[in-house]
């Protein structure tokens, strides 16, 4: 029996004993149940073979970007060693390698002092796991940067939705045997988090839906705490409250990716398919400020990475490998050097295109790190 069937079983045998589940906890276990859930049962499903590819599946330009923003911050705390660098829900570790490798090539002495400790489930650290990772903290010391990479958005939401100027959110129940979403009035918890940010949600027209991610804001405080120095650094898709709830955007964020496709059916194949919805970075860096984190730099992936000199990595390539590939476009090896060219290129520009990946946001915040607010 398929391992989604498994998964599926046990959720409808779950809701007939406790009645509907929030769909938070219905999202919990599809993506992180311990023997049958998408992050946590089998190999990792990221790259072109998987369902999804992240900004680091995409050659070694966005780990070398990286690598100079570690760079920049080591110098900026000191040089510290060992300079302890966490990056949680690294999947197959291809940032650690990466930054590595640049920093092997043009800093050995900022690779000598590089602690970087790669987390993911996979490996059996739980990123949510406060007991986990202060038991970490305390064995290998505080860490100096925290990373979380397309990490934030795989958190359980919650999932509401309008009517008649009221908001429900949605549990996930059954309708003859089959799972089903069940619209209930709203906790006050969920409806606190809209009116935090102004959300005029109660004007909004009936079917508009939203996603609550309150993990996220538990997330920020784990974080903080094991802080004591340095920087947390976010990378994700998503947008300030204010653009992620608004009135246009009716059917909210949630998507579903299933080898490379994209739809909208979350309690379709449970365990078999990633569930993700955009990141309210208002929420983060509120949540940070909360704790003691202040904001150091807030923009889109394609403006950092250009501050990380992606281009100029680009343009050095061309310039001391590709030069001839133009004179000698008629022979074997100068066909086989342009379609190298052609493709660390297209690298860059997906990394950097403003309607993909190049929109993604990057939030860097501090902690007893000198203001130097970046705009």
């Amino acid at each position: 029996m398929a391992t989604s069937s498994l998964l599926e079983q046990r959720l409808i045998a779950r809701i007939e004993r406790e009645g509907p589940l929030p769909f938070a906890e219905y999202m919990r276990m599809a993506l992180y149940d311990p023997e049958s859930g998408y992050y946590t049962a089998g190999a990792p499903r990221i790259g072109w073979s998987g369902d999804y590819f992240t900004s680091g599946d995409l050659g070694y330009f966005f780990a070398h970007c990286l690598g100079r923003q570690l760079f920049q911050m080591w110098e900026e705390l000191g040089h510290p060693q060992p300079f302890r660098v966490w990056e949680q829900g690294a999947g197959r570790g291809e940032l650690e390698t990466g930054v590595h490798d640049w920093a092997e090539q043009e800093q050995p002495e900022f690779a000598a002092a590089l602690s970087y400790r790669s987390l993911d489930l996979h490996h059996g650290e739980d990123v949510l796991s406060a007991t986990a990772l202060q038991q970490l903290s305390e064995k290998d010391g505080a860490p100096h940067i925290i990373l979380a990479n397309e990490l934030v958005d795989a958190f359980p939401v919650h999932l509401v939705e309008v009517h008649q100027g009221q908001l429900y959110e949605i549990y996930v129940g059954l309708d003859k045997g089959r799972l089903r979403e069940i619209a209930v009035p709203s906790a006050p918890e969920v409806v606190t988090y809209l009116d935090r940010y102004c959300i005029r949600w109660r004007s909004f027209p009936d079917g508009w839906r939203a996603e609550i991610n309150l993990e996220a804001l538990r997330w920020v405080e784990l974080q903080a705490l094991l802080l004591r120095q340095g920087f947390l650094l976010v990378i994700d898709y998503g947008d300030r409250a204010s653009r992620l709830y608004s009135r246009a955007r009716r059917r909210g964020t949630l998507l579903c990716y299933h080898k490379h496709r994209i739809n909208e059916q979350p309690l379709a194949r449970p365990g078999e398919q990633d569930i993700t919805a955009h990141v309210n970075f208002s929420a983060l860096i509120d949540e940070g400020r909360r704790h003691g984190l202040r904001l150091r730099l807030f923009t889109t992936q394609r403006a950092w990475l250009e501050r990380m000199g992606i281009f100029e990595e680009l343009e050095q390539l061309r310039r001391t490998h590709f030069t001839a590939a133009d004179q000698e476009r008629a022979t074997d090896q100068g066909q086989i050097a342009l379609l190298r060219w052609y493709n660390l290129r297209q690298q860059v520009l997906a990394l950097t295109d403003p309607a993909g990946l190049g929109n993604f946001k990057v939030l860097i915040m501090r902690r007893r790190v000198p203001s130097r607010e970046q705009h």
